[in-house]
């Protein structure tokens, strides 16, 4: 069995890649809840919905979220409220989209946890729902919530605030400095699938901000010390290809919170945990760097611009883990 650690669109890309390579039921993915939010009303699940769309072949491939030939009435019926709502409300936001199919889910998921079921168990119901066979697991049932403080010197109205994550990816485009990120709930959240972290015959840490993606993974209890027991079997793939994230603010982040936008600032971030990184053509020549930090670094095509280099990228790291 393999498991993986997953964020977003890289990851959901590369676990596509992955159950095409091997028995989808051989596949767990752990993933990234800090993102989650609630709006409208509804509880937003946004990675792991990436992962799901994505496994059913449903995901929009333009925009690597949400379901393709999607449509926005609701949300443009949203904007009536706009002008009537209180200065200090949170009704009616129309920053956020929501398609009017993706509401479904949002429905489903929102209505199974207030009978109490668990996010867990909410997100396997909805995983068989798109006949997702590999196993999709929330990294806790317990709320982790990500948040992040702005830079004193971003727009002096905002400067030094410390707003939910999706505010700063979604409402301000990621395209405001930070000078903190923080996981809030995480030191009394408890982890599931530390079983499987141990049991696994290899674990993966995707092509995922390694800040905000993985960063709430790690942070709960139990994670890190089972990847370090285990680290010559852990293989991460760099998200950073030629000094650049390849989606979000991953590369701008790590500059701002004073890691190297490199693969071998990636490498700095992983080596307690991981003992081999895999990393894109363009980098090859910063290989020996990248095992000056005590990682052995594999040097392949990760730039996963279709299906079919998904699942080389994918038999290629399987094959990494020494």
């Amino acid at each position: 069995m393999i498991t993986v650690l997953a964020g977003g669109v890289g990851a959901a890309r590369f676990l596509r890649g992955l159950v095409d390579a091997i028995a989808p039921g051989d596949v767990t993915a752990i993933v990234n809840t800090g993102d989650d939010t609630v709006l409208h009303g509804l509880h937003i699940s946004p990675d792991i919905d990436t992962v799901i769309y994505t496994l059913a072949n449903a995901i929009d491939s333009e925009r690597g979220w949400g379901l393709g030939d999607e449509t926005w009435s609701a949300m443009s019926a949203v904007k009536r409220y706009s002008a009537v709502r209180p200065a200090n409300s949170i009704a009616a936001p129309d920053w956020f989209n929501l398609g009017d199919h993706d509401l479904a889910t949002h429905f489903y998921r929102t209505a199974r946890l207030s009978e109490g079921a668990t996010l867990s168990e909410v997100t396997t119901e909805i995983a068989t729902a798109w006949d997702v066979t590999a196993r999709i697991l929330p990294m806790s049932n317990d709320s982790v919530v990500t948040r992040v403080t702005l830079a004193e010197d971003c727009d002096a109205g905002i400067a030094g605030t410390t707003i939910g994550f999706q505010e700063y990816f979604v409402k301000y485009r990621h395209s405001i400095a930070v000078s903190k990120v923080e996981f809030v709930g995480a030191d009394s959240a408890r982890p599931l699938a530390l079983g499987e972290l141990r049991d696994s015959d290899m674990i993966i840490i995707a092509p995922s901000n390694p800040i905000v993606s993985i960063g709430p993974i790690r942070s709960l209890s139990g994670v890190d010390e089972i990847l370090a027991q285990r680290r010559e079997s852990v293989v991460a793939i760099s998200p950073i290809v030629a000094g650049a994230a390849l989606k979000g603010p991953a590369d701008r982040m790590m500059v701002e919170l004073g890691h190297q936008a490199t693969v071998v600032g990636v490498a700095k971030m992983y080596a307690p945990i991981c003992g081999t990184l895999v990393i894109d053509n363009a980098d090859a020549h910063l290989s020996d760097a990248v095992e000056s930090q005590g990682l052995h670094c594999v040097v392949t095509n990760s730039v996963m611009s279709n299906r079919k280099i998904a699942k080389q990228l994918a038999q290629i790291t399987i094959l990494a883990s020494r």
